[in-house]
């Protein structure tokens, strides 16, 4: 799953990063983005990308409130054609989540505490996220707010797939990171082939990635800063709620 990740580079260097225009809203940089918090997609409207800030939780045009959202930050690749809160984006609705990388937690033996990992490129670029957006209109927003561009969230979802040889170790499932040169087709507004696209949610090679423990404070996500990338020594030792160091 990807239940946290970061996403601390500056709005101008994600939009040249994905060849993109830079978002008319910058948010604030953040080492520890968590459910329901706003974060940057890449979409494109078959001529333009564009960089747009959006709440991830994806939120169905059926909701009846956003709240729906806090259960949708994933959508599993192997099911993306048969659920219905995700058909629909995934046949017109697709995106790129920008990240600095992502964080796991990994089981220690003997201890209850789980040990967390920092995920990241391996050529210091950017994670980019297989996503798919919506848009949600509040039933009780009047025509004139609708008109004026009110009444409306934007939602992802981040897509999960199987992991690749590092990070089957640590989990079951990681996001699924697509190659630069997979962009252009999985953004195509004008693709509606499910098979094709399926073809591209696949796990992204071990080599692209690097990984290294990283301090527990990251478990309170009221904790933030570029400290949190720090490495630390891993937790080890058998002794039940008492952890060690190697």
């Amino acid at each position: 799953m990807c239940g946290r990740f970061v996403s601390a580079s500056p709005p101008d260097q994600i939009a040249r990063y994905f060849d993109a225009e830079v978002p008319e809203t910058a948010l604030d940089p953040s080492y520890n983005v968590a459910p329901t918090d706003d974060v940057y997609v890449v979409r494109s409207d078959g001529g333009t990308r564009r960089v747009t800030p959006v709440h991830w939780g994806l939120v169905p045009y059926w909701a009846k409130d956003p709240s729906v959202g806090n259960r949708m930050i994933n959508a599993r690749a192997d099911t993306l054609a048969s659920k219905g809160a995700f058909k629909p984006s995934f046949q017109n609705r697709r995106c790129l989540v920008p990240a600095d990388g992502f964080y796991e937690w990994k089981a220690v033996p003997g201890q209850k505490v789980k040990q967390p990992v920092f995920i990241h490129p391996a050529d210091g670029g950017q994670f980019a996220f297989a996503g798919l957006w919506a848009v949600w209109r509040d039933p009780g927003a009047s025509p004139a707010e609708l008109e004026a561009g009110g009444g409306r969230l934007r939602s992802c979802t981040i897509i999960t797939g199987d992991p690749n040889d590092k990070v089957a170790p640590i989990h079951d499932r990681m996001p699924v990171i697509l190659p630069r040169s997979a962009w252009d087709t999985w953004l195509d507004p004008e693709l509606h082939d499910l098979d094709v696209l399926a073809e591209l949610l696949v796990a992204a090679p071990a080599s692209s990635i690097d990984l290294h423990a990283v301090s527990t404070e990251v478990n309170n996500v009221r904790n933030g800063g570029a400290h949190l990338l720090d490495p630390v020594p891993e937790l080890t030792g058998e002794v039940p709620g008492q952890a060690t160091l190697l």
